[in-house]
């Protein structure tokens, strides 16, 4: 194949030509709240264009670009016109976001052939060289795709939550926000989320059984994954296989007989409950996480400091969980996110509204008194402060889980 590059290329443009004006299509539909309909065809062929342009720049016909490169601003040119035509607006006239969709379509295929087909060749390629193109691709589709899966739901969540009853009931796919309607009528589902809802209250409980439950967690999994790692016990390989086989049981089964049992016991709606199943099911995957970690830490370092006369326990203390100050931030930033999401409990055990966790509120707000936008706002509030703690944290989530991975 001759021309194997020029071929890979072709295919390569009109890829992206078509997946970029999709996105951007879609883009503007939420962002305007009017249907754009993307010229997909169009798209492809300026994809083709632009990736021939890349390809043979490089080549032996010099002048090709300078030739192409009026056909492909022509050709933009009709594209931006058909951006238009969804907006019965004349096809000499570019509104703001129209003329913003078509730049961010440029920019996007631009970077995505640059990426794609950097060092393709004008002729023939070799095995290698066609997979590090396809793979190249396939990356891409794949990170568009899943960007577009995890940001769309959250944008509708957040875009809802902003709007008012009567713009809900008067087009319910409308997603554009009014920015001239002021702060306070912009935000004001939040304002009556606190006003008027007690979701303060839902806020305050969910930190302090999320935080109690990362406590609790680290006090009993410390100890149980020195122990596991460190000391010799009978049973101890038995231990640490089968530390994780209470996942194995899943929460609908166990829920109905901690029901009757709670009931009984008087811990049915009480925090004292939830501080007693939380830590019971986080405490496992904890520990399985810190015995790795703690395997890899020298043991030399804590013989020195028993022969310096430390105890065991300060030698956890002052060697150990300094040096696993890593590990640690990821079991605690897993666990509270654990403790913070979850539903089943706190939906089965709890019934008086002043102690409902954040997850059993939000569903408090599902009915057909409260408006939808409450319940999405209520959504946000709840996804955000995890949010915001895992980026934070992120760097210590990866370094803690893969730190003991490798012995040594």
């Amino acid at each position: 194949m001759a021309y194997s590059g020029t071929l890979i290329s072709i295919v390569c443009g009109a890829l992206w030509g078509a997946v970029s004006m999709m996105v951007t299509g879609v883009t503007l539909t939420l962002v305007t709240g009017a249907v754009a309909v993307p010229q997909i065809g169009a798209a492809a062929l300026a994809g083709m264009l632009h990736a021939l342009i890349l390809v043979w720049r490089g080549g032996s016909r010099a002048n090709l670009q300078t030739q192409l490169a009026p056909l492909l601003i022509a050709f933009v040119a009709v594209m931006a016109a058909s951006f238009a035509a969804p907006f019965a607006l004349p096809l000499d006239v570019i509104s703001l976001w129209q003329g913003v969709a078509i730049l961010v379509f440029l920019a996007a295929l631009a970077f995505a052939n640059s990426v794609c087909l950097n060092g393709v060749p004008l002729g023939a390629m070799s095995r290698y060289e066609r997979e590090v193109v396809y793979i190249r691709m396939l990356k891409g589709i794949g990170f568009v795709f899943f960007t577009i899966v995890v940001a769309l739901p959250f944008y509708v969540m957040v875009m809802t939550s902003l709007k008012s009853q009567q713009a809900l009931l008067a087009n319910p796919l409308d997603l554009s926000i009014d920015l001239t309607q002021g702060l306070f009528a912009l935000f004001r589902s939040y304002v009556e989320l606190f006003t008027q809802y007690n979701f303060g209250t839902y806020l305050t409980v969910s930190a302090i059984v999320s935080v109690a439950t990362v406590i609790l967690t680290l006090l009993f999994s410390v100890p149980g994954a020195y122990a596991v790692s460190r000391l010799r016990f009978p049973g101890r390989a038995l231990l640490s296989r089968s530390v994780l086989l209470i996942y194995m049981v899943p929460a609908i089964v166990l829920v109905i007989p901690l029901y009757a049992v709670f009931s009984q016991l008087g811990l049915r709606n009480s925090l004292t409950g939830l501080l007693i199943v939380y830590p019971a099911t986080t405490i496992p995957v904890a520990l399985y996480m810190l015995q790795g970690y703690f395997r890899g830490l020298p043991a030399e370092l804590e013989e020195a400091g028993l022969m310096d006369g430390l105890s065991r326990i300060g030698v956890i203390l002052k060697i150990t969980l300094p040096l696993s100050l890593p590990a640690l931030a990821s079991v605690s930033l897993y666990v509270f996110m654990i403790a913070w999401n979850e539903f089943l409990f706190a939906f089965m055990f709890l019934d008086d509204p002043d102690i409902f966790t954040l997850s059993r509120g939000v569903v408090a707000l599902n009915s057909s008194e409260v408006p939808r936008q409450h319940l999405m706002a209520g959504a946000v509030i709840a996804t955000v402060p995890v949010l915001v703690i895992f980026l934070w944290f992120e760097r210590f989530l990866v370094q803690g889980l893969t730190a003991g991975s490798v012995k040594g």
